[in-house]
C-alpha cells in the first residue's frame, strides 16, 4: 500500500478548488456577455409555451368564445393572458401569428372600467377599440367584441423554474 503525503493530497485539492472556481467565474462572465448582447435569459417553459421575462405564454390552435377560452387557460393552471408593459405587449403580437388572439381584458358594459381576470384595473397602456365586453389581441392593437365571437386566445403563467440561457448552455456544440 502506498502512502502519500497528506501535503499533497491537500495541495491537489487546493488545485482543483482553484480549477472549479475559475470555471465559475467564466461562467458568470459569460452570462454577463450574453445578457449584454441579448437582454436578459429567460425562465424554461413546458412544452408549446413560449418565455418572456418570468412569464409563459401558451397561444392556443384552436378557436372558441372567450368563457371557453378562459376557463381552458384555468385547466392549465394559467389564466388569458395579460400583459405589463409594451414590450410584453409587443412580444405577444409578435408570436399570435396572423390570427386574433382572446386575452385577459374584460369589462361589465361600456360604462365600466377595463379589468384583467384577476380583477386588477387595466392600466390604459394601450387604448382599447371596439364596444365590446371582452378584449382581444390584433393586429392593430386591442380591439374587443362580444364573449360568443370564436377566437384563439393566449394564456400566461408566472414560472419559477430554472432560469437557462440557451447561448450559454450550447456553447461547446
Amino acid at each position: 500500500m502506498v502512502s502519500r503525503h497528506p501535503c499533497l493530497v491537500q495541495g491537489h485539492l487546493y488545485l482543483v478548488l482553484q480549477v472549479f472556481e475559475i470555471d465559475i467565474l467564466i461562467f458568470i462572465f459569460s452570462v454577463k456577455k450574453v445578457i449584454e448582447r441579448h437582454g436578459p435569459c429567460y425562465d424554461t417553459c413546458p412544452g408549446k409555451w413560449i418565455g418572456f421575462g418570468s412569464k409563459c405564454f401558451y397561444f392556443s390552435e384552436d378557436m372558441r368564445n372567450w368563457t371557453f377560452s378562459r376557463t381552458s387557460c384555468i385547466t392549465l393552471e394559467a389564466h388569458l393572458a395579460q400583459f405589463e408593459s409594451l414590450e410584453e405587449l409587443d412580444f405577444l403580437r409578435t408570436h399570435m401569428g396572423p390570427f386574433n388572439h382572446w386575452i385577459g381584458l374584460h369589462r361589465e358594459s361600456q360604462e365600466q372600467p377595463w379589468r384583467w381576470t384577476d380583477n386588477t384595473e387595466y392600466n390604459k397602456i394601450v387604448l382599447t377599440r371596439g364596444e365590446g365586453e371582452c378584449g382581444y389581441l390584433s393586429d392593430i392593437g386591442i380591439s374587443s367584441a362580444r364573449d360568443y365571437t370564436h377566437r384563439k386566445w393566449i394564456c400566461s403563467k408566472s414560472n419559477r423554474s430554472t432560469v437557462q440561457c440557451p447561448e450559454i448552455l450550447n456553447q461547446g456544440e
